[in-house]
């Protein structure tokens, strides 16, 4: 038993073929831009993503790991940058401790 699919269901098919192609890839490249933007603003949409959608159908951890790379090679400077003192009186700023004393930044858990 031979099964054939005529000219009208197979032209429907392929357009939504395509429409899930085009939408895979334009929430694809959506996800790719949102894991290049600065934390807050990754995290503020990923609270919105509906349940493990995106771990599902993209390969989240490999847009991560080359969306987040950077560019900075062994040896660098280390970008300048400030952060909120932990008793939150004011801010500590890279640049200016640099020009102090030497500094070390020292990146892991110490749990």
């Amino acid at each position: 038993m031979s099964f054939r699919l005529g000219p009208r269901v197979r032209k429907i098919l392929l357009t939504v073929l395509v429409a899930v192609a085009v939408v895979y890839a334009t929430f694809g490249i959506f996800m790719w831009h949102t894991m290049r933007k600065p934390p807050e603003d990754f995290a503020r949409v990923m609270a919105k993503m509906p349940g493990p959608v995106v771990f599902l159908l993209f390969p989240f951890e490999t847009f991560w790991m080359h969306a987040r790379a950077g560019t900075l090679q062994v040896g660098d400077a280390a970008p300048d940058f400030s952060l909120q003192k932990l008793d939150h009186t004011g801010s500590v700023q890279l640049s200016a401790m640099v020009k102090q004393q030497p500094v070390v930044l020292v990146f892991g858990s110490y749990t």
